[in-house]
Parts: C-alpha cells; sequence; structure tokens
C-alpha cells in the first residue's frame, strides 16, 4: 500500500484535526476529510482510506463504504479541471444530451475518464438545482450556464490550452479540482463572496408574483 511520505502526513494531520475539531463526534468529519485527502491525490486513493480511518478512529471498510457511494468522490485520479454536463430532465431537452455527445467525441474520452494530458476529465452529472440556466455545464463545481456544443467545446479547448476561464456565476478564478476539493473539506480559498450571484431568470418568478401581487398562502395554524 502506498502511504504519504512524512511531509505530507504531517501537514494532512494538521489540516484534520482543525477539520475534527469542529464536529462533536470525530466520525463526522469523513465528509470532508475525505475531500482533505482528494485535495492532496485528485482522487480517494487507498493511502487517503487508510489516513481518514485513522484519524476518525473508524475501520476501513465503513471509509470506503462512505467514499464509493458518492460520486463527488473519485476512484481514480481527476483532471485539473473536472468537467461535469447535466443530463437531467430540463437540461438534456435543452441541448444537455447533444452537448455531452459532442463534447465527449470532441475530446475523445467518456464518462469519468480523463485526457492523457491530465487537463479535463468528464462526468455526466445530474441536476446541479440551475435548470433556469439549462443548459449548464460545471468546471470543478463553479457554474456555466446557457451552454452549447460550441461554446462547451472551445470552454475544454480553453482550459486544454491554460487559458484563463471566468466562470459564469461565482468567483472570477477558476481553481484547479485539486484546490476545489480542499475549499469543500472546509479550507476556504477567501473566494467565497466573489463574483456575480445568480440573477435574471433566478428572479423572473419574483417579478411576475410582485406584478400580480400575488403572496404566498397562509399556513393553515395562521
Amino acid at each position: 500500500m502506498t502511504t504519504y511520505s512524512p511531509e505530507v502526513r504531517e501537514r494532512l494531520e494538521r489540516d484534520a484535526k482543525e477539520i475534527i475539531g469542529r464536529y462533536p463526534k470525530t466520525r463526522s468529519a469523513l465528509l470532508p476529510l475525505l475531500h482533505l485527502v482528494q485535495a492532496e491525490d485528485g482522487y480517494v486513493s487507498d493511502a487517503g482510506q487508510e489516513f481518514c480511518a485513522e484519524m476518525l478512529g473508524l475501520s476501513k471498510a465503513e471509509v470506503v463504504g462512505v467514499s464509493t457511494f458518492y460520486t463527488m468522490y473519485k476512484r481514480k485520479p481527476a483532471g485539473e479541471y473536472h468537467v461535469g454536463v447535466c443530463i437531467n430532465a430540463l437540461c438534456a431537452i435543452m441541448g444537455g444530451d447533444q452537448i455531452w455527445d459532442e463534447l465527449s467525441e470532441h475530446v475523445g474520452v467518456g464518462n469519468g475518464d480523463t485526457t492523457a494530458d491530465g487537463k479535463v476529465s468528464l462526468e455526466r452529472i445530474e441536476c446541479n438545482a440551475a435548470c433556469d440556466f439549462a443548459p449548464v455545464m460545471m468546471v470543478n463545481w463553479e457554474f456555466f450556464d446557457n451552454q452549447t456544443p460550441e461554446t462547451a467545446k472551445r470552454l475544454v479547448d480553453d482550459l486544454r490550452a491554460g487559458k484563463e476561464v471566468t466562470p459564469t456565476r461565482g468567483p472570477g478564478r477558476l481553481c484547479s479540482f485539486k484546490d476545489a476539493s480542499r475549499v469543500l473539506a472546509g479550507l476556504p480559498d477567501g473566494q467565497a463572496g466573489d463574483g456575480p450571484s445568480a440573477a435574471g431568470p433566478s428572479l423572473e418568478g419574483l417579478k411576475i408574483a410582485k406584478a400580480n401581487g400575488w403572496t404566498a398562502p397562509k399556513g393553515a395554524s395562521e
């Protein structure tokens, strides 16, 4: 089994102890610790699972059971930019299925695979809760709204070429997959409040309600 070097182990333990200290029960820190080791390796490695088990007093089987249940934890190295194409109902009928087909053919990899240069991995993902901007893609969990096959292919080409790419919403700087995993572990990069938030289509329902004087029905107890 591959293990971490003493230097990496010391750094991971320091971060892990900070994360674990936020929870009344240590096992509650398993999900963020899995993100932490994914930030180190680019996926949840065998060494990462052993580390989580040891830090939390769990069996390795318990850790593996969780890490293999959630699709956000990768079983093999993800690309520097993990590109997710939403193929849930609304995105699919708005063009998500076509985007997936053309993008997968364009880069030459399928679901869960990574390009030979290690730059891009692809994933068919379920709803991103951004249906009002369908079809939607995500890169390292940042939104890219209202995509087409052409913009999707151009986006991936720019990522592989090292060009600066800006998400539709959120931070103006797109971080790597490992850095995104570190943020998800609960170790923020200071960008949470940066960039534009959802607007436009997200607010249309509220505008219509206000224009018509509609209000939410009162509860039965009021």
